[in-house]
């Protein structure tokens, strides 16, 4: 009887696993390092290149089968070729950390410590007492590299980046890089195995290890390993697991007996088996094929989750002058008697139309929101908050994004397309980053996470530094991040040039396009626009109540202070909790909603008295918006997650029924049902001078 023939993806799958049999060996010889360990590891290296080679070779193989290359149907083609195509490219990654880890620790030794091994045995064939001296001398050695090593940080590359300019420094995907500085601006200080320097985005690292903090690595290593989706996956993860325990227990026995010398050869492994098994989220979703190779981490989340220099409440906040002894941008207008206006270069209004073809994500994750995040931006930094509107769409239609839909009564602003923009940067490539995002679910792993589906820029000024028209601007969306330039979201979709006509105008209506339409605002909202912050943007339905409170602002700092040089605690809950307001949408559109109604009750001459809008204001934001703030029936805000906001508006509305019905909050405070958070002092308490912003570079 006759053997059954094999197709081709089953002869490379016997190939793989004879690879990964290969690499596991090589592993579990390298974890556990002896005292011929040194001298081997030349051998490992030239090991380790080879497997790199043959499983490149393989993964190559792989790519190019085709399911018509078999000889006999095969169930499941497509999932089986994906599953051995992910299994290769871990394989890949770990041989590259591994190389990394052989090749840095080689030049570290050879650099550092040739002199003192060969002076130390040359003495020990001399005279075997200049041993204990050398050992001392050794450990000191250690000690400072070690003291070096923790004041510089591990990153490796997620992406290859070629230097725009000189200072900037080139790296392949894969690479280790040493972090000396952490600008600000987002461009990073980095020195790589070669001892190059040089800046580097900090969106294109992830984190390779922690130096200095062995133990907490060691016991988070089991807490850190990978999900993965198929058996096989879990059966590595399963071997990886039983191998740090044991390498784990044998630490522990021997910890004591340990040199200086050991303890750091055991932390750079522990690093390295930390990266080799960390997978970049998004690398295994684009080689899945679950997103499009133009989809990248979305660059301003990050920017986000940061810190809270890119937030409204921050940039609402007064900032400081040069000097430190006055403010730069809250003036009094000493004729008026109020808040001086301050007009500044971009001063606009836009709106937010749609987005066109935007491609679509994988089965395998689910979208739990789309939405564009947009800021003030000049090609390198970002000045000014951040804000985010979210998108809607139609089942049928699902590459398409709509703002502002019709809805009864007030639309909630975190779906308004109505937005403002202020700056007073003097750049001439200054103007509006768009970053079209959409936060996920994997619904393998749940694991959950944020992309971006792509950018655009819409440039305000032209050559001769002059405003561009207020008019509909359709603008292309580029895939990769705000720093790649000539990326396609979707690559499928050429862009090359045809000189026949039918075929450009049909490759242009499937690229990705983002609506904008750029407005002048009216004599009013500039005027109101000219009472805020320099550098500002958000939803254009806030302005009146972003205006209402830096007028108070204005009153307690600059007209109703003791005295100029005081520095006093300023008494205002208004003040002192109004930005956590503006960071939670819905908490917003509640107050826009009862101040709305208490607009509606006023006579027209009280409309025009100042004084009297913002007494009326204050006392209103206290009855309604200050108690759900401390109050445990509002759960804390929860980003792009239905049920949370869902229970939150629930509140909101309840809390303001309950309000307005009993005219006021005292009810809902003194009442059994509801309780409140501890109560703080600073719930009450204004300090200008940690709530203030230092001058800003911007220009």
């Amino acid at each position: 009887m006759s053997m059954k023939r094999q197709g081709p993806l089953q002869t490379l799958q016997r190939a793989a696993d004879e690879l990964k049999k290969q690499v596991d060996r090589l592993l579990q010889e390298i974890q556990q390092p002896d005292a011929t360990f040194p001298a081997k590891k030349v051998e490992y290296f030239h090991r380790t290149t080879d497997l790199q080679k043959s499983t490149e070779k393989c993964l190559k193989d792989l790519q190019n089968l085709q399911k018509a290359d078999e000889p006999a149907p095969i169930g499941n083609y497509d999932q089986r070729k994906e599953d051995e195509e992910k299994r290769l490219l871990k394989m890949l990654k770990q041989l590259q950390a591994v190389s990394e880890y052989l090749n840095v620790d080689k030049v570290s030794q050879n650099d550092g410590n040739n002199g003192a091994l060969s002076s130390s045995q040359a003495e020990e064939e001399e005279d075997e007492e200049s041993e204990d001296s050398e050992d001392e001398d050794d450990k000191e050695d250690n000690k400072g590299s070690v003291e070096k090593s923790q004041s510089s940080e591990l990153y490796m590359t997620v992406c290859d980046f070629k230097a725009e300019q000189a200072e900037d420094l080139d790296f392949k995907k894969g690479e280790i890089l040493t972090i000396l500085n952490k600008q600000p601006d987002g461009w990073w200080v980095a020195e790589n195995s070669a001892g190059k320097k040089g800046l580097v985005p900090k969106t294109y690292l992830q984190i390779y290890a922690k130096p200095g903090k062995v133990e907490e690595e060691e016991e988070e290593e089991e807490e850190n390993d990978v999900e993965e989706d198929n058996s096989d996956d879990e059966e590595i993860e399963s071997e990886e697991e039983s191998a740090v325990e044991a390498e784990n227990k044998e630490k522990a026995a021997e910890f004591n007996e340990k040199s200086v010398k050991e303890r750091e050869e055991t932390s750079k492994w522990t690093a390295v088996r930390k990266a080799v098994t960390e997978v970049s989220a998004t690398d295994v979703l684009t080689s899945m094929g679950a997103i499009p190779a133009g989809f990248r981490p979305s660059t301003l989340a990050q920017l986000l989750e940061g810190g809270l220099q890119f937030r409204p409440s921050y940039y609402l906040q007064p900032e400081f002058s040069n000097s430190q002894l006055t403010f730069k941008d809250l003036l009094w207008d000493a004729e008026k008697g109020s808040l001086r206006a301050r007009p500044t270069r971009v001063s606009l209004n836009f709106t937010l139309w749609s987005c066109k073809m935007i491609p679509l994500p994988g089965t395998s994750i689910q979208v739990l929101s789309r939405h564009v995040r947009l800021c003030v931006f000049d090609g390198t930094k970002v000045l000014s908050n951040i804000h985010t509107v979210r998108a809607t769409y139609l089942s049928k239609n699902p590459k398409t994004w709509t703002f502002s839909p019709r809805v009864t009564g007030i639309l909630p602003s975190i779906l308004d397309g109505e937005c403002f923009v202020r700056s007073n940067s003097q750049s001439q490539d200054i103007g509006i980053l768009f970053e079209l995002g959409v936060s996920y679910i994997r619904n393998a792993t749940g694991e959950q996470g944020e992309l971006s589906c792509g950018w655009s820029f819409l440039k305000l000024f032209d050559a001769n530094s002059t405003l561009i028209p207020s008019k509909t601007y359709e603008l292309n969306v580029n895939g990769g991040t705000p720093y790649e330039k000539g990326v396609d979201v979707d690559p499928s979709v050429a862009r090359r040039a045809n000189n026949n006509v039918l075929h450009q105008m049909i490759t242009a209506r499937k690229l990705p396009k983002l609506l904008i339409k750029l407005k002048t605002p009216s004599a009013q909202t500039r005027t109101q626009l000219n009472l805020l912050p320099d550098n500002l943007v958000g939803a254009t339905c806030w302005i009146h109540l972003l205006v209402l409170y830096r007028q108070v602002l204005a009153d307690a700092l600059l007209r109703d202070r003791f005295s100029i040089q005081s520095a006093d605690l300023i008494c205002s809950p208004l003040l002192a909790t109004f930005p956590l307001t503006v960071e939670q949408t819905d908490l917003m559109d509640a107050l826009r909603s009862v101040w709305s109604e208490k607009e509606l009750s006023l006579k027209r001459s009280e409309k025009r008295d100042n004084e009297l809008l913002k007494s009326e204001f204050a006392v209103l934001y206290l009855n309604s918006i200050y108690p759900l703030l401390h109050s445990q029936s509002l759960p804390t805000a929860k980003w792009a997650d239905d049920d949370v906001e869902a229970t939150r508006w629930k509140v909101i509305a309840e809390f303001l029924r309950l309000n307005k019905e009993k005219r006021g909050s005292l009810f809902y405070l003194l009442s059994p049902d509801s309780t409140q958070e501890a109560f703080d002092i600073s719930e009450i308490t204004y300090d200008f001078l940690s709530m203030g912003r230092e001058a800003s570079a911007i220009a």
